[in-house]
């Protein structure tokens, strides 16, 4: 891996691939009550990944061989100036009526993460969009209920649900939720994948046009 990596993190291994295993189950309720929550439950959307977080590159080369023994690495990139891989599982993982798989697994930079381990999941939604504003109105369409977190066509920018008081609206079940919108893009990819999250306590759910293996086929153009 790159000196840039090996100087931005410890070598202490923290998180293997057992205790990934284990704690799937607890990942796996808090992600479901975080889709009920944002309506998303029940759209019969596509979970292209999972991605983990681990602060040290030792959790990392560890959980690489690990993957690698139930699956096959199909990217080894760089995005935002650090090795972030994509691993096909040979049989995918179960999370409620998804089946997911992909897993992510990105090297660490010099943020230091609360929490290794199991981060986020990645929903794919039928949209055009090649910028954050236009998928966040297709989201909306989908999803009117988000309009309470996501800006509308003439805000220019969301507005956190801490700063909104959301019980008065009916919906302090949103209360907490963070959101941000970017649009990541590795060395080689051609396919602009706006994305908006959606952040509760330490899990994510992360909403974009294009799915991953469609990311890295634009790697090969």
């Amino acid at each position: 891996m790159s000196s840039s990596n090996e100087a931005a993190a410890p070598q202490n291994t923290s998180i293997n691939y057992e205790q990934l295993t284990q704690s799937w189950p607890a990942f796996e309720a808090q992600i479901l009550a975080l889709l009920e929550t944002l309506d998303l439950a029940d759209k019969a959307l596509v979970c292209d990944h999972v991605a983990l977080r681990v602060n040290s590159i030792a959790s990392a080369d560890a959980l690489r061989d690990a993957f690698s023994c139930v699956g096959k690495i199909i990217s080894d990139n760089i995005i935002n100036g650090r090795t972030i891989l994509i691993i096909e599982l040979d049989t995918p993982l179960t999370l409620g009526q998804f089946s997911i798989a992909c897993v992510e697994l990105p090297y660490p930079s010099d943020k230091v993460y609360p929490q290794e381990g199991w981060e986020h999941i990645e929903l794919v939604i039928d949209s055009k969009a090649k910028e954050c504003d236009t998928l966040s109105q297709d989201l909306l369409t989908l999803c009117p209920k988000l309009s309470a977190l996501l800006p509308s066509e003439q805000a220019a920018e969301p507005v956190l649900s801490s700063s909104l008081d959301l019980s008065s609206q009916g919906l302090a079940s949103l209360a907490g939720i963070k959101i941000k919108m970017s649009s990541p893009k590795g060395d080689k990819e051609r396919l602009a994948n706006p994305t908006i999250a959606f952040k509760r306590d330490d899990v994510c759910i992360k909403v974009h046009p294009h799915g991953i293996k469609a990311v890295i086929a634009s790697e090969q153009m």
